[in-house]
């Protein structure tokens, strides 16, 4: 069954321009993984410094792996570090009635 990551940051930073080709890259890899389904960034009307990003995968497996990754984790970081605050990462799975 397919679930869905919500990938939650806050860019307080003077230089968007630097993180911007990092969150691509880390679209575009995302994109070669095994259960890589599709994804979506929305940025907040309400508070402009609040991204979302929903990603959907085949299994909770395949994003764990690529969330583990050593590819992942040293792009992630240089985000991280560039937003001043960490990321956070949420899992949810359909609701069956």
């Amino acid at each position: 069954m397919a679930v869905k990551v919500v990938i939650k940051r806050k860019f307080k930073i003077d230089n968007p321009e630097e993180l911007i080709p990092l969150l691509t890259e880390l679209r575009i890899r995302a994109k070669d993984q095994p259960g890589y389904i599709s994804s979506e960034t929305l940025k907040s009307l309400d508070n402009p410094d609040d991204y979302m990003v929903f990603s959907k995968w085949e299994t909770a497996d395949d994003w764990k792996k690529w969330s583990d990754s050593k590819e992942r984790r040293d792009i992630q970081g240089k985000v991280d570090s560039l937003i001043g605050e960490k990321t956070f990462y949420e899992i949810f799975e359909p609701v069956s009635h």
